[in-house]
């Protein structure tokens, strides 16, 4: 993605990053259409940076921290006591009773 202005004084069109507001006069284009543009004649383009789709974090990378997460969130059984008692359950949540109330 990119954002393109023109500059009309100096005939020229500039493609830079995509803006992060927007103003009058300048055009979002995909890659395909950032990459392809061209001027009308006697007009300069200027590319102020590569164009390039921002890279994020990957689908694997999203699995690993959902998994870690999940892991984290498990008690161990140290963390519930042998009297505790499970009431119901919802889906993967449990209702507990507090062995120190009754």
């Amino acid at each position: 993605m990119a954002t393109l202005t023109y500059v009309y004084a100096d005939s020229t069109a500039v493609l830079g990053p995509l803006a992060t507001y927007a103003e009058p006069h300048c055009y979002d284009l995909c890659a395909v259409h950032a990459e392809r543009l061209t001027a009308p004649r006697g007009w300069d383009v200027m590319r102020l940076a590569e164009v390039a789709e921002p890279s994020g974090p990957s689908q694997d990378d999203l699995l690993a921290l959902a998994d870690a997460v999940r892991e984290a969130g498990r008690p161990t059984l140290s963390q519930v006591p042998a009297r505790t008692v499970e009431l119901g359950r919802r889906g993967h949540l449990r209702v507990l009773q507090d062995p120190d109330r009754h």
